[in-house]
């Protein structure tokens, strides 16, 4: 169970390094936000990497106490994390960024959820 878990934490973290990937290099969007009257900020493949893991670790150590709290864990756990995708996409839609910037990071956000979720959801026993 362990094991799938990390597996769904990596998955994730690679899924939005992917984007980065396709998104950076090859089609040259420029990721670069500013939020309020900010410094205008890079999103480098770094950040996208902490940031996926940490994220998904944080969902981890989530499900694991639902766990041992609840025979629900899984139901509740689901219902959370897609509130936490969908939340996670204002982000994006509030920085000063350009629509492609936007777009890429918003595709990023829903590409750790679309790996996570059902990974994180399947290791869980309850």
């Amino acid at each position: 169970m362990r094991g799938d878990r990390a597996l769904g934490v990596v998955g994730a973290a690679i899924a939005a390094t992917a984007v980065w990937a396709v998104a950076v290099p090859l089609f040259g969007v420029q990721l670069q936000v500013r939020f309020g009257s900010g410094a205008l900020q890079a999103v480098g493949i770094e950040t996208v990497l902490i940031s996926s893991l940490l994220g998904s670790l944080v969902g981890w150590g989530v499900l694991a106490l639902l766990e041992q709290r609840t025979a629900r864990a899984r139901t509740i756990w689901t219902g959370l994390a897609t509130a936490g995708v969908l939340a996670s996409l204002s982000l994006p839609l509030i920085a000063g960024a350009t629509i492609s910037t936007k777009a890429t990071l918003a595709v990023m956000h829903l590409a750790v959820g679309a790996v996570l979720i059902p990974a994180m959801r399947r290791a869980s026993s309850h």
